[in-house]
């Protein structure tokens, strides 16, 4: 009662962020649940545009506006793109494909809540000591998160600049095979339908 009294709002009287960060966050959450269950694959694409919008979303209501800005240009402007540029250039289908839908979805699930699993008790058990001083520079600026990423993330950062640069080269060589494969098929039937008027 004298928290309450002294002005500090207490465990039962969010604020007005708290409340916008957990309304984001269930957004967030459902568009996620969405990319990973439509069977249309552009619709997928693009609600994965929604999650990773959300997520910028919550990184500003955290003050860390840089880490916003970055999750804004790369993954919405370019990993997004890139996703769409690859199911272009491989001629993938707009509607309902019955091959994204393998049959396998209680292995997927699994699989899935034992990756979540690991990865918070990972996050837990790695941060379950960490403090944050709040005295120093912002844990989101250009100066921590710069520092952080090339002195400790240098090689996942490189790798996965080389893994989307991997995908799109196969995703034009699939196009470029696909489309041979048809040009050659056409030619096949020309030369048979000339060989049956002789």
């Amino acid at each position: 009662m004298s928290v309450l009294a002294a002005g500090h709002p207490g465990f039962l009287s969010p604020t007005g962020v708290e409340i916008a960060f957990l309304l984001v966050g269930l957004v967030t959450f459902g568009a996620a649940v969405v990319t990973v269950t439509t069977k249309q694959l552009v619709h997928a694409a693009l609600w994965l545009v929604v999650a990773l919008g959300g997520l910028a979303v919550e990184y500003l209501l955290l003050t860390a506006e840089f880490i916003a800005w970055v999750q804004v240009l790369i993954y919405v402007g370019s990993v997004v793109v890139l996703l769409l540029f690859g199911l272009m250039l491989t001629k993938a289908p707009i509607g309902r494909s019955p091959d994204a839908d393998s049959g396998n979805r209680p292995v997927a699930l699994g699989v899935a809540l034992l990756a979540a699993a690991s990865l918070v008790w990972v996050v837990v058990d790695a941060f379950r000591t960490t403090w944050i001083e709040l005295e120093g520079p912002a844990q989101g600026s250009t100066a921590v998160s710069g520092e952080m990423l090339f002195r400790h993330w240098v090689l996942p950062f490189e790798a996965l600049s080389v893994l989307l640069l991997a995908a799109l080269v196969g995703a034009i060589v699939l196009s470029r095979k696909n489309a041979q494969n048809a040009q050659n098929a056409r030619t096949g039937k020309n030369a048979k339908s000339r060989q049956g008027e002789k």
